[in-house]
C-alpha cells in the first residue's frame, strides 16, 4: 500500500512539476514576444558574430532563445538588408565581425562578402577578430580592413573539397539491394548506393565544379590582400600558412593579437576613450530596429523563398500543394508588383518541382518574375527557376543538375537473412506487386519503370529548352544530371546573368517600374510567435533524440523516405569545406 501510495505520490508530483515547468516556458516565450524593439543609438558598430548555420529567411528561433546553447541560426537576406542600411544610417560607424566556423555556402558567403564590400564604400570600418578561421570564414574576414587572429589560434587556407560518403559496403553486409533508374551519365545522386567510389563521370564534374569555385575564391581574395591569384594559390597548395604569424607574414592577416587589442582599435578610430564601452548591436537585433522604422509601400516585390528539398508533404522543405499557393497569393494579390523567386534547392520530387513549375508559368506574364539563385538551385531547383523572365546566379552557385530519376531497395533478403522475415503474396495481376520492398524487380518490370524515367527526363529537357531558347539537342548537351557553378552556367545558356539577391530585387522593381517606392514581403508568412515555438522546440528535440543533428548517416535515411515518385535531385549534398 505504501509503495503504491509513493508511486501515485511521485506520478502526481511529475505532472506538477511538469505543469509548472510549461508554465514557466509559456512565461519565457511571452516575455520574448512581447520584447520592444531595440533602440539604435549614435556611434553603434554593428556585430556579427559568424557562427552557427545561414540559412535564407530564417525566423528568430524562440527555441535558441530560451536555451542558447543550441547552434545559431543566421537569416542570410536579414543580414544583406541590415548591412544595406546600415550603409546610410548615421548611427552606424562601422561593422565588427567574429569568423567562428559559419556554415553555409559559398554563394551565401559571397552575398555577405559582396554587401560589406559595398558597406565600406560608405568610408565605414569593418573589423575583424578571429581565433580559429576557417577557409570560408576568411573568404568573409579577407574583406576586413584590420583583421587580428588570436596569438595561439589557427587559419586555414589549404584549398577545398568535396568529401563523398559511400553506403554499398553497409548495404552488402546487410543484404540490402538497391533499385535503380536514371537518365544521364552525370545523374550520380544514386552513386554512393551502388558504388564505393566515384565514377569517372562524377570524379570530372566534381574536379571542375570545385575547381571553378576554387578560382573565383583566389580571384576575390587576391583583389583584397593585394596578392595574384597565383601567389595565393601557391601560399594554399603548399601550406604555407600554419600559424598565426604566417597568415601575417604572407599578408593574409592585418596582425596577431588579441580582441581586447581590436576593440582599442576600434574605440580609437571611432574617437572615444579607452575606458568606455563600445556601442555594439548585433546584426539580427538591427534589423529588429530598422524594420519597426521603415514605412511601407502600396508597391510591393514578392520574394518568394523557396530552402531545401522539394517534396510532396510533410512540414519541412519546399512543398509542392505550399508553395504553389503562396505563387498564386501572390499573383492575384494586386498589391504585388513583382515577384523575386529566391532558390536554395538541390531539388527533390518532381511532382511538386511541376506543380511549383506550373503555377508560375500561370504568373508568367501577369507580373515580372525574377529567379534568384543562392548556394544551389540544382535539378528540381532548376526546375522551379525556369519560368522566370531572368534568372541570375553567384558566380560560385551549383546549379543545372536537369536530370531525374528512380530509386527504392529490396529488403528481403536482409529481412529474411538477418532477422527471419519471410513474405508471401496474393495479386490479380502479373505486377500489381511492382512496387514491393521485399523482391528483386523482374526485367519487364524495370523497362516499365525506366520508360517513365525516360519520359520524365524528355519532359524536363524540352520544358528547360524551351525556358533557354533552345532546342531539345542543344539543352541535352548541358543535361545528363551535370552540375555546373554559375560561371558555366552563364556560359551555357542555362542562366541570363551573375549576380546576388539585391540585383533580382533592382531588375524587378525595375520591370515593375516601381523604382524607389516600393516595400518587400516575404512568402511563406512568418507563424505566429508561439506556434513556431512549438514547432521548433518538436522538431529539435525530435533531431536530438534521434541523432539527425549530428549523425549524417541517420540524416541521409530521412531524406531517402521523401523519395517518392520521379526525383530531380542534384548528385547529392555537394558540401565544400
Amino acid at each position: 500500500m505504501a509503495f503504491l501510495r509513493n508511486l501515485l505520490a511521485t506520478i502526481v508530483g511529475l505532472i506538477i512539476f511538469n505543469v509548472i515547468g510549461f508554465a514557466l516556458l509559456v512565461g519565457i516565450v511571452a516575455a520574448f514576444s512581447k520584447e520592444d524593439a531595440p533602440q539604435i543609438k549614435n556611434n553603434t558598430v554593428l556585430y556579427f558574430p559568424m557562427s552557427g548555420v545561414m540559412e535564407e529567411k530564417a525566423v528568430d528561433d524562440p527555441f535558441l532563445e530560451a536555451f542558447g546553447n543550441l547552434p545559431k541560426v543566421h537569416s542570410l537576406l536579414d543580414n544583406i538588408s541590415a548591412i544595406n542600411k546600415a550603409k546610410d544610417d548615421d548611427r552606424i560607424k562601422g561593422i565588427y565581425i567574429e569568423p567562428r566556423y559559419l556554415t553555409g555556402g559559398y554563394a551565401s558567403f559571397q552575398e555577405i562578402r559582396d554587401a560589406l564590400i559595398d558597406f565600406k564604400e560608405s568610408g565605414k570600418f569593418v573589423y575583424a577578430y578571429g581565433e580559429y578561421i576557417s577557409e570560408s570564414d576568411y573568404y568573409i574576414a579577407s574583406v576586413a580592413d584590420s583583421l587580428f587572429i588570436n596569438p595561439t589560434g589557427a587559419i586555414e587556407f589549404n584549398g577545398l573539397d568535396i568529401n563523398v560518403t559511400f553506403y554499398k559496403g553497409m548495404f552488402d553486409k546487410l543484404d540490402i539491394k538497391p533499385e535503380i533508374f536514371r537518365v544521364g551519365e552525370f545523374k550520380s545522386y544514386v552513386e554512393p548506393y551502388i558504388r564505393k567510389n566515384l565514377s569517372k563521370e562524377n570524379r570530372l564534374q566534381y574536379t571542375e565544379l570545385l575547381s571553378n569555385i576554387y578560382n573565383q575564391y583566389l580571384k576575390n581574395t587576391s583583389s583584397i590582400v593585394g596578392k595574384s591569384s597565383d601567389e595565393l594559390e601557391e601560399i594554399s597548395n603548399r601550406m604555407k600558412v600554419s600559424l598565426p604569424q604566417d597568415a601575417v607574414d604572407y599578408g593574409l592577416v592585418h596582425k596577431v593579437g588579441y580582441k581586447d587589442e581590436l576593440k582599442s582599435v576600434m574605440k580609437k578610430r571611432l574617437g572615444i576613450s579607452e575606458k568606455k564601452k563600445l556601442k555594439l548591436m548585433k546584426l539580427r537585433k538591427y534589423n529588429q530596429a530598422i524594420s519597426s522604422e521603415k514605412e511601407y509601400s502600396k508597391n510591393r516585390v514578392a520574394v518568394i523563398v523557396a530552402e531545401g528539398n522539394i517534396v510532396m508533404g510533410g512540414d519541412e522543405g519546399i512543398i509542392g500543394d505550399t508553395y504553389a499557393k503562396e505563387i498564386r497569393k501572390a499573383r492575384e494579390n494586386d498589391k504585388v508588383k513583382a515577384i523575386v523567386l529566391r532558390v536554395n534547392s538541390g531539388g527533390g520530387s518532381m511532382t511538386a518541382s511541376d506543380i511549383i513549375w506550373r503555377e508560375l508559368m500561370l504568373t508568367k506574364g501577369k507580373k515580372p518574375i525574377i529567379a534568384s539563385m543562392s548556394t544551389v538551385a540544382a535539378s528540381g531547383g532548376y526546375y522551379i527557376a525556369m519560368p522566370a523572365d531572368t534568372i541570375i546566379a553567384q558566380p560560385n552557385t551549383i546549379t543545372g543538375s536537369i536530370g531525374i530519376f528512380g530509386m527504392w531497395f529490396n529488403f528481403g533478403e536482409f529481412l529474411e537473412n538477418k532477422i527471419g522475415i519471410t513474405h508471401d503474396v496474393v495479386k490479380t495481376g502479373e505486377h500489381s506487386d511492382i512496387y514491393t520492398l521485399t523482391r528483386p524487380l523482374r526485367d519487364s518490370e524495370r523497362a516499365i519503370i525506366q520508360r517513365g524515367v525516360n519520359e520524365g527526363y524528355e519532359t524536363f529537357t524540352q520544358k528547360a529548352a524551351d525556358a533557354r531558347g533552345m532546342t531539345q539537342d542543344q539543352l541535352k548537351q548541358y543535361a545528363g544530371g551535370r552540375v555546373w557553378s554559375g560561371e558555366q552556367a552563364l556560359e551555357n545558356g542555362l542562366i541570363d546573368q551573375l549576380g546576388g539577391f539585391n540585383d533580382a530585387i533592382n531588375l524587378a522593381v525595375d520591370a515593375a517600374g516601381i523604382e524607389d517606392n516600393y516595400s518587400i514581403s516575404y512568402y511563406p508568412k512568418e507563424k505566429p510567435f508561439f506556434e513556431e515555438f512549438i514547432e521548433k522546440m518538436s522538431s529539435r528535440v525530435s533531431k536530438l533524440v534521434f541523432g539527425q543533428e549530428v549523425n549524417p548517416l541517420v540524416k541521409q535515411i530521412e531524406e531517402l523516405k521523401q523519395l517518392q515518385g520521379l526525383q530531380a535531385r542534384m548528385p547529392g549534398d555537394i558540401e565544400i569545406h
